[in-house]
This record gives C-alpha cells, sequence and structure tokens, in this order.
C-alpha cells in the first residue's frame, strides 16, 4: 500500500490522472466518445453543427451522453432517473443535448454489432420519446416502458442504504478513507481548507438537510482524501470527504460522505445574450436545478483553496446508468425511454405556447423513409464518422508512448 501512496503524492497527480484518461479513452470507441467532450464542441462550430434548428434558450446538459443519466434521489429520498452530471451545463440550444444522446447511442449500438438500421430506429425512438413530453405534457416516465437495464439499476438503487455506501467507499472497523489507486493523500494546506469550508454555516445547512437530520447536528470532519474519478472531468480538483454528524465518536450510522468537485469554464456552446452566474460552481448549481432539481436542490456552490467547486452528499441511490450491450429490442425501448427522460427536463423549462413552437420545429425536415429529423441523422452520421478516425488515432498515440 506504501508504494501506492508514494505514486499519487501531490506532485504526481496530474501526469497520473493524464494517463489514467488515456487508458479509459482507449478502451472503447464508446469511452472515448464520453471522455473527449471538445471534439463534440469543435464540431459544433464547423458548418454542419451551424445547420441545426434554433431551439428556445433554456438551460441544457451540455454533455448529454448515456453515462450522465442514471437514479438521483432527492432529500426525501424519492428516487427518479435525472441528468446526473452538469460541469457543461449553459443556457444553449435544446438540439445539443438530443445530436450528443443520439451519437452515445449510436455508438453504444456499434459497440454491441447491431446493424446501421437498428441506429436508424434507435433515432426515431429517441425522437418519439423526446417529443412526447411535448405533445403531452402530463406524460409520466412511469407509464413509459423501461429498459432492462434501467430496471435493474432503479431496483438496485430502491434497494441501497448507506451501509451499502460506506461499505463501498469507507473501512468497516474504523471509518476512515482507504488511501490506495482511487484516493490519495492530501496537502497540509487542502486538509485545512476543506475543514474550514465544513465549518460555514451553509454547508451545515446542506448536510443536516437530507435524511431527516435535525438542522441542529454538528458536523465533524473524520477523513477527507483526493478522488481520482470520472474519465473528462480528471485533472480537476476532486476531494472525498468523511464527515461526522451530531456523535464525536463517529458511529457508522452518523457519517455521510460528501463529494467536492472543481468546476471550470464550461466548453458547451452557450447562447451569447444568455444571462448564467458568472462563477462556474453557481452556473453548475442553477443548471442542476432546472434539469436535475433532486440532484439541483442537493448541492451547492462553494469556493475552495481560490478554486470554484461544487459540494454534494453522496446518497446510495445515486448510480450510473451503465449501457455498454444492447439487445435489438432494448435498443428501440432504452432511446425512447431517454429521450423522454431529457424531454422532461427540457419541457419542464418552457411555458405552453414555447413547447408547442419547439415541437412544431421538431416536426419538420422528416423523410419519407426516416421518421427523425434529417439535422439529427446527418449530424450523428458525421459525428461517428469523425470519432472513429479520432478514437483509433488516440489508440495509435496511447500505444506508442505505453
Amino acid at each position: 500500500m506504501k508504494k501506492t501512496i508514494e505514486w499519487v503524492r501531490f506532485n504526481k497527480r496530474q501526469s497520473t490522472l493524464t494517463v489514467t484518461r488515456n487508458l479509459k479513452m482507449a478502451r472503447s470507441a464508446h469511452a472515448y466518445v464520453r471522455g473527449n467532450t471538445v471534439k463534440f464542441y469543435d464540431w459544433l462550430q464547423t458548418s454542419n453543427g451551424h445547420a441545426l434548428p434554433e431551439g428556445p434558450p433554456i438551460w441544457i446538459c451540455g454533455d448529454c451522453h448515456l453515462g450522465n443519466l442514471g437514479p438521483i434521489a432527492d432529500a426525501q429520498g424519492r428516487v427518479a432517473i435525472q441528468i446526473r452530471d452538469l460541469d457543461q451545463t449553459v443556457i444553449g440550444n435544446p438540439a445539443h443535448d438530443l445530436i450528443r444522446l443520439g451519437l452515445s447511442l449510436a455508438m453504444s449500438a456499434r459497440g454491441s454489432d447491431l446493424p446501421g438500421v437498428t441506429t436508424a430506429k434507435m433515432l426515431e425512438q429517441l425522437m418519439e420519446g423526446y417529443e412526447q413530453t411535448f405533445d403531452d405534457a402530463s406524460a409520466s416516465l412511469e407509464e413509459l416502458e423501461k429498459p432492462a437495464s434501467v430496471q435493474v439499476v432503479m431496483k438496485r438503487a430502491m434497494q441501497r442504504s448507506w451501509k451499502h455506501l460506506a461499505k463501498e467507499r469507507i473501512q468497516d472497523t474504523k471509518p476512515t478513507i482507504p488511501l490506495g489507486k482511487r484516493f490519495w493523500p492530501l496537502e497540509k494546506t487542502e486538509k485545512l481548507a476543506i475543514a474550514q469550508l465544513f465549518e460555514l454555516s451553509e454547508m451545515v445547512e446542506l448536510i443536516t438537510s437530507l435524511r431527516n437530520r435535525t438542522a441542529d447536528a454538528g458536523v465533524k470532519v473524520v477523513d477527507m482524501a483526493y478522488w481520482m474519478k470520472g474519465c473528462s472531468s480528471l485533472g480537476r480538483l476532486r476531494y472525498a470527504v468523511l464527515l461526522a454528524l451530531g456523535d464525536k465518536s463517529a458511529a457508522f450510522d452518523n457519517l455521510c460522505l460528501v463529494d467536492i468537485k472543481e468546476a471550470i469554464r464550461a466548453t458547451a456552446p452557450r447562447y451569447l445574450n444568455a444571462k448564467m452566474p458568472r462563477d462556474n460552481a453557481a452556473r453548475v448549481v442553477e443548471g442542476a436545478r432546472h434539469l436535475a432539481p433532486y440532484l439541483g436542490n442537493r448541492m451547492i456552490a462553494a469556493r475552495l483553496i481560490d478554486h470554484s467547486v461544487v459540494v454534494r452528499e453522496l446518497l446510495p441511490q445515486d448510480l450510473k446508468l451503465e449501457i455498454d450491450r444492447l439487445a435489438c429490442g432494448e435498443a428501440m425501448v432504452a432511446a425512447k425511454f431517454l429521450g423522454m427522460v431529457v424531454g422532461k427536463a427540457h419541457a419542464r423549462q418552457m411555458d405552453g405556447s414555447t413547447r408547442r413552437n419547439w415541437h412544431r420545429e421538431l416536426r419538420q425536415n422528416r423523410t419519407k423513409t426516416l421518421d427523425a429529423p434529417s439535422w439529427l441523422w446527418s449530424s450523428v452520421v458525421d459525428l461517428i464518422t469523425s470519432h472513429e478516425g479520432a478514437y483509433l488515432e488516440h489508440c495509435r498515440r496511447y500505444a506508442m508512448t505505453r
């Protein structure tokens, strides 16, 4: 263990994170798409990107791929499938989220050896699910057929408790964050800054707002570590903090795990006249409250070591939606369901007139052979072509480096 800890000391973090990110992106073309958001945004600046419809100015995810959707719990313990990562959220064109999700679904289909016809039909189902929320604002996700992968993860989320999360992350005998491959030691300045952060009244209020905790419960920092987590976000400041509430002995049931994540400037294109918080963490929190209120209402923006950070407590029900292999039938169901998830996130921000106008725009540019907008199909095809080539080049460079 000592050798592993030495491997990730402060001055070696960035190089280790870069190697890890490159390895993750080399594992599959789909992983490359998830990790290389910049290439997607670069494409949006091309002539092809400018041919898209101009949707209403609303908060969008900005990085709407499969891995950024999944079960989320709110402060009262209710669980729903929502957008779970809002690092790139901006007030922008909702068409960008549709293309990003369509690309992710298409790459998942290719990784599952599904024929191109299936990809075309998936995009049709994606649009059908998305448009259903604009055609019928009362449409419920609960009434829609769920793919098997979603059913499994929802069942798992509903059955999980704090003890499941704790056993995954901390040591039972003496509550600590175990240093090793994922959790790394901190510098003294980092420890001091984090300890001071949780002395702030707004932090105490955030932590005590969940799980029916009493507002006057004390908050004590038990342990903390740097957290190597994610893919596209590797390289930013990321910390895991173990807190004890009320009981200074840090009894197992009184513990909670908090995620501190650096917020940086969004690369996702935004509408030029859109008014958003200038602070990046405040932008992320505001976008989350519009797109994924279960998550957004559990987050707070703060400053840590002169960096803008987002702070949230991790709940055991918060899980990533893993769809690595798809059967043909499930692919259709998954595309329609996820389209409706994103549609709900968008539609709740629009009044009736705006919803109708956007729905009318979406119904245009259809062909006799494809019940999906031509701009969506051509965009996804173009992006698949460019990402496949870039992925192979990434693998070549990675192999040469290794």
